[in-house]
Formats: structure tokens, C-alpha cells, sequence
């Protein structure tokens, strides 16, 4: 995840600025980025990037070809604004528990780069934007999934499910699989079953990807008191969800297939998914061995996974 890794330094009150007058203003302009490289940071934007790349091709499938421009291009910058909103209130509301993790205590808020009142109104800002996008360009079932997804991620899973449950990662993965149904009703109005089965595959998906993530910082988590299955239960069971949801993702990917899919898709959902599974296993297995359990070799293929088979969605909509 993006973060600033430098904490700008404040001048003592009453005490003039250290430097010429010609270093002011390349200073001003410093801060001046610093500060809008903050905000960014606060979106969370490899986060972003990652729901877009499932909306696109879901709103290719849904079309059955390319849809409008325009229409792609206004879901893709209310859902950007919309994944931002969520990520910049999950910033403000996990606050307390990123300055006692080393992986996010440089994140804006922690870090004091950002105050919390101002990220607040920020992220209130966003999602209330993206909500107006939505509503003025789209139709009420997108303008509904995106208002939800953002509730659900703040209210439900990040308030909640994510500091009283190890089943936090489940619960919470239905927001992270929601931008494939708001991309396929912005373009219908409607879901169909393949949209369905789209959303199984990232939802499935997140399991395994961000187990990979929790064991790698276990002790991150731990020390800030939030029950990530690695932290809370057994090796034993972590590698069987670990290995059971990656089996649900390749089957979800599979059963997609013959709603009205060509071989293409079906060719490379298998290959991918064959490769995912291999990983998956691997990694449990030299957890189960008391090996260096290399967590994050899963986390970045399940990456380039989710990448390549969407790509074949958006491929087998255009032919």
C-alpha cells in the first residue's frame, strides 16, 4: 500500500523558517505535495487499481462487447472516487490500531501528515460524490451497490467484523468483490447469473490472497489486537481455508464458463487457476513442514491470478 515515509518537520512557534527567501518557495511547493501525496496515500490507491481491474471487463461481458465510453468512463471515476471514500474512512477509523503496526504506522494519520477531522471530511467528501456520479449518470441498482459497498466496508467491516472476528476476511470480502456487479448493473440495470459468478470468483478469491497477507504480519496484527485467522487459530486451519477457498475461487472462475464464455476464457481460467492451486498448496505445505512458509509468493500471484483472468473476460467479450 502507498504511504508517506517521511514526516514532515514543523518550524517551532514564533521562529522564522531556516533558508533564504529563494528556498521558500521550492519548500512551499514540497509541502504543497507533500501534502496531496498524503490525501492520495489516504485512497489507498493499489487498492483502487485492483477493483478496476474487475470492473472493466464485467461491464465488456455485460455488453457484450465495449460498452459507451462515456459510461466506462464515469463508472471507473465514481468507483475509483467510491474505493477511495471507503479506504480514506477505514484510514480514519482504524487510527488506533495502525500506529501500533510497523506496516502502516507511516500512513498519513499516524503519521500526523493528515488530521483525522480533515480526513474525515475528506472521505465524506468522496463518497458523497461518488454517490451523486452515480446517481446523475448510471442507474438507481449501481447508484445502490456503490452506496452499500461503501457503508458495508466502514460500518460493517471495518468497525466491526474486523476487531471481533477472525471471520473478518470473509464477511469483509463481499465489498471487495462488489465492483463487479456495480460495473455489470451500471451497463444492464440488472445482474445476471454470470455476474454472479464473477463476483464468487473475487470474493472466493480474497480468502487466500489476504491470508497470505495476515501471515506475513502476524505478529503486526497480534500486537494491535486484531484476530486475523493466522493470528487467532491453528496453522492447521489456516492452511484449510487457505486451500479451501483457493479451490472455490478456480471452481467459481470454471463454472462461468458455460455462461456463454468461449475456450478462450475456459483455456485460461484452468491454466491460471491450475498455477493458483499449485501455489496454495505449496505454501501450506511448507507450513505444515515448519518451513519458511513464504506467504508473500501466494499474495503476489494470486495478483497476477485475478489480473490475467479478467483479462481473459474483457478478451472473450470483444471476439
Amino acid at each position: 500500500m502507498s504511504m508517506i515515509t517521511e514526516r514532515p518537520v514543523s518550524n517551532p512557534a514564533g521562529q522564522s523558517p531556516v533558508g533564504t527567501a529563494a528556498e521558500a518557495p521550492a519548500s512551499g511547493r514540497r509541502d504543497v505535495r507533500a501534502v496531496v501525496a498524503a490525501y492520495v496515500a489516504l485512497t489507498k490507491p493499489r487498492i483502487v487499481e485492483l477493483l478496476l481491474v474487475t470492473t472493466v471487463p464485467a461491464m465488456m461481458l455485460a455488453d457484450g462487447g465495449m460498452p459507451s465510453l462515456w459510461l466506462v468512463a464515469v463508472v471507473l471515476v465514481g468507483g475509483s472516487l467510491a474505493a477511495g471514500a471507503a479506504s480514506v474512512l477505514n484510514c480514519y477509523i482504524d487510527r488506533d490500531i495502525d500506529q501500533l503496526m510497523r506496516r502502516t504506522k507511516r500512513r498519513p494519520l499516524p503519521a500526523h501528515t493528515v488530521s483525522p477531522r480533515s480526513a474525515l471530511i475528506f472521505g465524506l467528501v468522496l463518497a458523497a460524490v461518488s454517490v451523486a456520479l452515480m446517481a446523475a449518470t448510471t442507474n438507481w441498482l449501481a447508484t445502490v451497490l456503490t452506496l452499500a459497498a461503501i457503508a458495508y466496508y466502514d460500518l460493517v467491516y471495518t468497525l466491526w467484523l474486523k476487531r471481533t472476528t477472525a471471520a473478518n476476511t470473509f464477511w469483509g470480502g463481499i465489498c471487495g468483490a462488489a465492483p463487479v456487479l456495480i460495473g455489470w448493473a451500471a451497463v444492464t440495470g440488472s445482474l445476471a447469473p454470470a455476474a454472479w459468478g464473477l463476483f464468487a470468483v473475487v470474493f472466493f478469491w480474497q480468502m487466500p490472497h489476504f491470508y497470505a497477507l495476515a501471515i506475513k504480519y502476524k505478529d503486526d496484527y497480534a500486537r494491535a489486537g486484531v484476530p486475523m485467522l493466522p493470528v487467532v487459530a491453528s496453522v492447521r486451519r489456516v492452511n484449510a481455508e487457505i486451500i479451501g477457498f483457493s479451490w472455490l475461487t478456480v471452481l467459481s472462475s470454471l463454472a462461468v464458463w458455460p455462461l456463454g464464455m468461449s475456450p478462450i476464457y475456459g483455456v485460461t481460467a484452468l491454466v491460471v487457476g491450475g498455477i493458483f492451486l499449485v501455489e496454495a498448496h505449496k505454501l501450506c505445505r511448507r507450513a505444515t513442514r515448519g518451513e519458511a512458509v513464504k506467504p508473500m509468493r501466494l499474495f503476489h500471484w494470486s495478483t497476477t491470478y485475478l489480473t490475467i483472468l479478467f483479462a481473459a473476460v474483457a478478451l472473450d467479450a470483444l471476439l
